[in-house]
């Protein structure tokens, strides 16, 4: 006898519940299993429901954190995007030496403007308790070109639907 097979249902694995658990929760019968279905429809399959989430502790704080978060990866993104076209003038096009007097402070802006964003993200994230996988994105999106934009639209709604609770 496996020691799977004491445990009770709802602590078994989903897949090896397969079909029938999603039958039993169509019909009504499950309440567990219908609520656990709906807030892991929208997440990835190996990733814990935003529900699961441990709770915010101080969200007024949290609050302060994901406004100079927003700020500052709009700031970061546009100030990465400015570095892409300087670095395109400088390396594709082979810009004079002139032009590139004008516009040789961009990089040493972008690297400051990004540390500051940092602060920002490890500031967010301890407060809202995320895991490591979304700071690894949220560092990321300082980096990749209009990627901060994108993680900077998710991590907002994320972030608003855990405070709103």
């Amino acid at each position: 006898m496996s020691v799977s097979s004491n445990r009770p249902p709802s602590a078994r694995p989903s897949s090896a519940t397969g079909s029938s658990a999603t039958g039993s929760s169509a019909t009504g019968s499950s309440t567990t299993g219908s609520s656990a279905a709906s807030s892991a429809a929208g997440s990835p399959a190996g990733t814990a429901p935003v529900a699961a989430a441990p709770p915010v502790r101080e969200p007024e704080k949290a609050l302060a954190a994901l406004k100079r978060y927003r700020v500052m990866a709009w700031v970061t993104g546009v100030m990465l995007l400015i570095l892409s076209a300087e670095m395109l003038l400088k390396y594709a096009v082979g810009a004079s030496d002139d032009v590139m007097r004008w516009i040789e402070w961009i990089p040493f802006a972008h690297g400051w403007i990004y540390v500051v964003y940092l602060v920002t993200v490890l500031d967010l994230w301890s407060k809202m308790r995320w895991g490591f996988g979304r700071l690894v994105v949220m560092v990321l999106g300082g980096v990749v070109p209009v990627m901060s934009f994108l993680v900077e639209r998710r991590v907002h709604a994320d972030a608003e639907t855990r405070l709103s609770r």
